[in-house]
């Protein structure tokens, strides 16, 4: 053990964690699940096994009956809290250890006196109504999400990460309905309508990973490499069947190949199922056994572009990384919840990176993680990776593009500082040794310090404890026409001195050649040795590789050759520092970034890279261009990128394009060539359009013209899936044309009901608050900012961000931005979390009252 290691021991010995204090006073019965009481519980409850049945009616608003046993171990007895979050009323019959006790009740918790409990093992049976909110009940199908603390809304137990159990479940279902959970199913007894369903006990789990779903599904098997593998899904378009199911099945085989031969751990759990539901929260979610995922990014049709296939594969390899890292190995406490995203989407990125070829790879890793980390870390509400959690109920404020993006990055970054084959081997050990098992971020960084010589601590402390990034900085001096002096500095961008150590590359440029250094970045100025007596390039491209993290300088000569920069990767890292220096107020206005991007529309032939410059031509047209400045281009931008679209051979290519004409157009031309478009349903020459894009082409021309229902009634005559009829009809009173109409779906959003389906919710509130709708829609402002701490309570881990996100995004008026810094000065005391997140999702708005007016 090196020298750094043993202090590094002795350090977290000193500052861990508060799991291993002891409490000496009596902990406060409060709601939630606060980090003493699950400190409490972790210290004296053990060997835990739940047994659960749900009977579950046609009907979707009867109650659901159901009920539970536990049996648990004590080392000590304790004044006993059993999660539970519902109305006492849920609560029907409590009994310990064979006898019924008085049902006590108080802030979410049902109690248990310690005369009713023994040393050694217990058992406790309750009959209860299961609440409804996290199996999020349909008409013919249900599923249980309970992640992070949601499973105490719908059962008794103990809802914390690091008190795994097993759970022994048993369904009773309409018998058209099928089921789906973590472990095996073991036999079926039909009854009448219904069949009850019981399956075998589940491998150990915690109790945010326990998850099934019932309903009217489709179930699909195959056999992968011996490995039996099942599939639910709700799909009805033959065509997108015929197209994805095999390779569904294949992604999960190589990502499960790819896993068991890098950690060196054999697939962990007992069985392979996965279940497609329509318009699920997220993208999907890990649970052993019965990984949910959201329709629309497993179902792709004929027209979906490379980038989608793409994603499909990276979400299926993150969710099947989970089960190593994560589901295997859980964080001990949620403040630790990014260990398990960072390792999944770290992970997922290495799956891709074999598939796909090293330099796909890195150009997906530079888009798809650099511009969301940014999109945080510059802002004022900017979090660290490692956050501070008090209490589990604010567990799902801590998710956010920080731990998805930034982590990775971040863990790249290790890598590359340990060697690949150091890190692999520490993370072998750490999988190895907590097993089945919790660990925290401090364990496994003990175990990469044995296999590294750097001084972890330090570098854990600036990349995973501090939030923001380093503007960098360079000099360059000449002798004659030879480099005498190249060197860069780095300085935190909120003004802080810190340093983070990090390596990417430097690109000279010359008429017939280029040179590239390698950048080590571990202090404030780095000196660039290498360049020393080289010849004066024509121009400098700085992070040329894309690897390095922060806001880097730009040479107006390299802006000025962009599009002559062969390499994909270089060109996108460029595309991106021009966006990050516009929004700091550096080299370009958005109008004059604008007219840069423009050109490239039809010059650039990579797909993701086109992908990535519409995004931000789009963004800089919405957001970061007054009315009358939009209203002087808008003829000419339409042209430049319809021309475009005309010249580019690739069918993605030509599609991505056609969705940004169709984002920006104004004008009543346009307007009429795409509403022939979609009437006659005919594409462009070289355009591949589908049912999906017809919808999503009515919603654009229902924004945009004043014959909105007829549209949109025509566009539901013509879609034949009732999940994706429904989903039409929810969307349609935010188009209205009728101001009062669209009032009246803003208010209804109060209801909690009617915010059930969070995919729909953030869809209709970015319709609603469309550019062309703020002048009513910023009526909405004020008490959509009041709901944020209900819509935190109720909804699912990512709904605050995306409700804040769909709501400011396109903002840029001096209105809204009083609107917002009005409510965070009337709140002095407003949860520091969502104050963050209004910060974050508030930054380009405020940052387009200085670069905009």
């Amino acid at each position: 053990m090196n020298t750094i290691t043993k202090y590094f021991c002795f350090f977290l010995l000193w500052s861990t964690t508060c799991f291993a204090q002891q409490n000496t006073k009596p902990l406060a019965v409060e709601p939630g699940v606060s980090l003493a009481l699950a400190s409490s519980r972790s210290e004296t409850i053990s060997n835990i096994q739940y047994k659960l049945h749900f009977t579950v009616p046609v009907e979707q608003t009867a109650s659901i009956q159901s009920t539970e046993s536990i049996d648990f171990k004590l080392n000590k007895l304790i004044y006993l809290r059993v999660d539970f979050k519902q109305n006492a009323d849920h609560i029907k019959r409590v009994s310990v250890n064979g006898k019924i006790i008085p049902i006590d009740f108080k802030a979410e918790h049902i109690l248990v006196k310690q005369a009713y409990l023994k040393v050694g093992n217990n058992h406790i049976e309750i009959e209860f109504i299961a609440g409804n909110e996290s199996l999020n009940r349909n008409k013919d199908f249900l599923y249980a999400l309970f992640v992070p603390d949601h499973a105490r809304t719908v059962f008794p137990c103990f809802d914390q990460p690091d008190l795994k159990a097993n759970f022994l479940l048993s369904l009773t279902v309409p018998t058209d309905w099928k089921v789906m959970a973590n472990a095996v199913k073991k036999d079926s007894l039909l009854q009448g309508n219904f069949t009850t369903y019981h399956f075998h006990n589940s491998d150990k789990l915690p109790t945010y990973l326990f998850s099934f779903t019932a309903g009217k599904y489709t179930y699909i098997n195959r056999k992968m490499k011996g490995r039996e593998m099942g599939f639910l899904h709700r799909e009805t378009d033959s065509a997108k069947i015929k197209l994805s199911v095999d390779s569904v099945f294949i992604a999960h085989r190589d990502a499960i190949d790819f896993l068991e031969d890098w950690t060196s751990i054999k697939y962990p759990f007992q069985k392979v199922g996965f279940v497609s539901i329509p318009d699920f929260q997220f993208g999907g979610m890990e649970h052993p056994g019965e990984v949910q995922y959201k329709a629309s990014a497993l179902f792709l049709d004929q027209g979906a572009t490379k980038d989608q296939f793409i994603s499909r594969s990276n979400l299926i390899s993150h969710e099947t990384a989970h089960m190593w890292f994560g589901d295997l190995v859980t964080m001990k406490w949620f403040n630790d919840v990014w260990m398990k995203e960072v390792f999944a989407n770290f992970m997922a990125d290495k799956v891709t990176e074999k598939l796909m070829g090293k330099s796909t790879f890195d150009l997906k890793f530079l888009q798809d993680h650099y511009p969301a980390a940014y999109g945080v870390d510059r802002t004022l509400g900017a979090n660290p990776i490692r956050q501070q959690l008090d209490n589990l109920q604010e567990a799902g404020s801590m998710y956010g593009n920080i731990i998805y993006h930034k982590a990775p990055i971040m863990m790249r970054q290790l890598e590359l500082l340990m060697g690949k084959q150091n890190f692999q081997e520490g993370i072998r050990e750490y999988l190895k040794k907590y097993s089945y098992s919790n660990a925290t971020w401090n364990d496994l960084i003990a175990i990469l310090s044995k296999y590294s010589k750097s001084d972890l601590i330090s570098w854990n402390k600036v990349w995973v404890n501090e939030p923001g990034r380093p503007v960098f900085s360079y000099d360059i001096k000449y002798n004659g026409y030879k480099i005498s002096d190249l060197s860069l500095n780095q300085s935190s961008e909120m003004g802080q001195q810190r340093v983070w150590p990090q390596s990417f590359t430097v690109k000279l440029v010359y008429p017939t050649e280029s040179k590239i250094l390698v950048v080590n970045a571990k202090l404030a100025k780095t000196d660039l040795i290498e360049a020393k007596g080289l010849p004066k390039p024509q121009y400098i491209l700085f992070n040329a590789n894309g690897a390095g993290y922060g806001l880097f300088p730009i040479d107006q000569k390299m802006m000025n050759n962009l599009y002559d920069l062969a390499d994909p990767l270089e060109r996108a890292s460029a595309y991106i520092n021009a966006y990050e220096n516009m929004l700091s107020g550096q080299n370009y206005k958005p109008d004059e970034l604008l007219t840069v991007l423009l050109k490239g529309v039809a010059m650039e032939k990579n797909e993701m890279n086109l992908r990535l410059l519409t995004g931000y031509i789009t963004n800089i047209y919405w957001t970061f261009l007054t009315t009358e400045k939009r209203t002087s281009i808008y003829l000419a931008t339409e042209k430049v990128i319809w021309d475009a679209m005309e010249q580019q051979q690739m069918q993605n290519n030509k599609k991505i394009l056609f969705n940004a004409y169709q984002n920006v157009y104004l004008s009543a031309e346009a307007g009429k060539r795409l509403y022939d478009i979609w009437l006659k349903q005919s594409a462009p020459n070289g355009v591949k359009l589908l049912e999906d894009d017809y919808s999503s082409l009515a919603l654009t021309l229902a924004l945009k013209t004043d014959t909105a229902n007829t549209i949109l009634k025509e566009q539901l005559a013509r879609t034949k899936n009732d999940d994706r009829k429904n989903r039409l009809i929810y969307l349609m009173p935010a188009l209205s044309l009728d101001v009062k109409e669209r009032d009246s779906f803003f208010n209804s959003l109060k209801d909690r009901k009617n915010r059930q389906k969070e995919a729909w919710v953030t869809i209709a509130l970015s319709y609603l608050h469309h550019p062309l709708r703020q002048s009513t829609s910023v009526q909405y402002l004020d008490e959509s900012l009041d709901l944020l701490t209900e819509i935190q309570k109720t909804g699912d881990i990512f709904f605050p961000q995306s409700w804040l996100a769909s709501i400011f995004s396109s903002y840029n008026s001096e209105k809204a931005n009083t609107v917002v810094q009005d409510f965070l000065k009337s709140h002095p005391n407003y949860n520091p979390k969502l104050k963050d997140k209004i910060l974050q999702t508030t930054d380009n708005l405020r940052r387009a009252q200085i670069i905009v007016h």
